[in-house]
């Protein structure tokens, strides 16, 4: 049995970037935090798009995953999701979660559209090899930091500084192919092992 994800990788230049967006974002609230307040930021190398969380599987059903995500999403158009919006779950003022992500209104655009066409592809095809559906709707995001004490002073300290009000302008998250992510727990973190990607389509 394995711990397994289906994800979209970053390009190096997209993790520089959210690497000195994080940077910015602790200047700008560490120091009106309390000591007791604990925020996790998420390394650069280990931030991606979590397209589906598999949880633990088979390590036989491995290749038939991959051979109905290439017949799920195959034949579908590559997409850019643009990352300019900061946001905060479950809500701003009690955040567990600071992510990046796109705008509400590309979301609900034809290219959001796309994304979610591309997700509900790959919950289909997982589907039929048993895994669970995920009922929650899916928004494409990226997680920066976790709070993991503390979220009502951090959502206090967010209002203040105003950094979720402000545009980004980072480079674009390239869709060109979800890759199956083995996550194995050990005592410094999770490690990340990219076991096969499937490719979209270039036009």
């Amino acid at each position: 049995m394995i711990r397994a994800f289906l994800a979209v990788e970053l390009s190096q230049e997209l993790r520089a970037e959210l690497a000195a967006l994080q940077q910015e974002l602790k200047q700008r609230i560490e120091p009106d935090l309390k000591r007791e307040i604990r925020i996790s930021w998420v390394e650069p190398a280990k931030i991606h798009l979590t397209i589906k969380f598999l949880g633990n599987m088979d390590e036989q059903l491995l290749d038939p995953l991959l051979r109905v995500v290439e017949q799920a999403i195959g034949s579908q158009p590559l997409v850019n999701v643009p990352l300019e919006r900061l946001g905060a779950f479950p809500r701003p003022q009690g955040p567990r979660v600071l992510w990046i992500g796109p705008s509400e209104h590309w979301e609900r655009g034809v290219e959001g559209k796309r994304v979610t066409e591309i997700r509900g592809a790959i919950e289909q095809a997982c589907e039929s090899l048993g895994f669970l559906r995920e009922t929650k709707t899916f928004s494409p995001h990226l997680t920066l930091a976790r709070i993991k004490a503390g979220e009502h002073h951090v959502g206090v300290v967010l209002a203040k500084s105003g950094v979720l009000d402000r545009p980004c302008s980072l480079r674009s998250l390239a869709v060109e192919s979800v890759v199956l992510m083995k996550s194995e727990l050990k005592p410094t973190g999770s490690v990340y092992t990219r076991l096969w990607a499937v490719r979209l389509r270039d036009s």
